[in-house]
């Protein structure tokens, strides 16, 4: 544990026709009234701190007031787009409170708060550099998590809606100490099941600043539940474990819950349940995965020497000849949803043969 697998900076993979055709298709690919480029024209920044006084990496921007009116106005269509149909009926009621950039990560992106001038309720966006790594990060949480994702984009710029929670590291620090036991073991089970699924999906990455906790009221009991923020890291580290979360040090604090408070019966239960949901979503979705995948074959995502690392380290792991043959990181995805499936179906006996 604690092996840094990241060691060097990503680089940026472009949006290609095949993948731009499939996301029109399923209503992700627009036509936008700004891109990314058009907000790298603000004219100064201040450092925005947080309540420690510490430097959050983010500039609250400003713009020459001659191009302020131009930009808040496209920034309030994407809002529409993003969030009702488009329609500019909307427009008179909104105001863009901030456009924020972020100095660190590959994407630098900007986050943009619009507030509904009637009620004061807002929310936040991000504009990003179009990524192809990400868009599939996005679209497979969509299809395999519980966790619904809202993006657009266009062949250069990406606009995804602000997933809320507390950051993991951020709750690490000051919140779990004040749960319960049971709390703490209901934080274990689900990164247990976090851990499972970022695996299958070639998630990596995950460590506590790239995902939230998002707490659910339920009856008496809070429930806790893992989830991605960042997908910069889709398919494209050469070592297995890279995948596992639990491998990172960052992770460490939740992974003594899961040491502390599960017993290996329980470790194997939750990843046996994590799997087959993951199968019933696969299963429901399998046209439109099968688009997203052959896209995703088609693209270069990795380089060769990660490949050919990482599916010979999955067919060692599971003894599945579909991850010897794979070429490419699509390929590979493909093998893990379809070993996942094909294991569901086979251990099921109530599956209808």
């Amino acid at each position: 544990m604690g092996k840094d697998f990241v060691k060097y900076k990503k680089e940026v993979f472009p949006i290609d026709t095949s993948l731009f055709n499939y996301l029109k298709k399923y209503n992700r690919g627009v036509q936008l009234p700004l891109e990314y480029e058009d907000l790298l024209r603000f004219r100064d920044g201040i450092p925005i701190y947080d309540e420690n006084d510490e430097d959050t990496l983010w500039l609250s921007t400003f713009f020459p007031n001659e191009e302020r009116t131009e930009i808040d106005l496209g920034l309030k269509k994407i809002y529409t787009i993003l969030h009702v149909d488009g329609s500019e009926d909307v427009l008179p009621y909104l105001n863009v409170d901030s456009i924020d950039f972020c100095t660190y990560g590959n994407t630098k992106p900007f986050r943009v708060k619009v507030r509904n001038i009637l009620n004061d309720n807002y929310v936040f966006f991000y504009i990003k550099k179009a990524d192809a790594s990400r868009v599939y990060g996005l679209e497979l949480e969509h299809l395999l998590s519980p966790n619904p994702t809202n993006f657009l984009v266009t062949e250069n710029t990406l606009v995804v809606d602000h997933i809320s929670g507390i950051p993991g590291d951020v709750f690490s620090k000051s919140y779990l100490e004040k749960c319960s036991r049971f709390e703490k073991a209901s934080i274990a089970k689900d990164f247990v099941k976090f851990n499972e699924r970022c695996f299958v999906r070639l998630l990596g990455d995950m460590r506590d600043y790239n995902y939230v906790l998002v707490l659910m009221h339920d009856f008496d009991r809070i429930q806790y539940r893992f989830r991605a923020i960042d997908f910069d890291q889709q398919s494209y580290e050469g070592e297995m474990n890279a995948y596992f979360p639990h491998f990172y040090e960052e992770n460490k604090v939740y992974q003594d819950l899961v040491d502390e408070y599960l017993s290996e019966g329980s470790i194997q239960q939750y990843k046996l349940e994590e799997r087959s949901l993951m199968a019933k979503r696969a299963t429901s979705e399998w046209v439109r995965l099968g688009d997203l995948l052959e896209c995703m074959k088609n693209n270069t995502l990795s380089s060769e020497e990660n490949i050919n690392t990482l599916k010979t380290q999955l067919f060692n792991y599971v003894n599945d000849v579909e991850f010897k043959k794979s070429t490419s990181m699509g390929e590979i995805i493909q093998a893990a949803i379809n070993f996942v499936v094909r294991n569901y179906k086979s251990i099921n006996p109530y599956i209808i043969k």
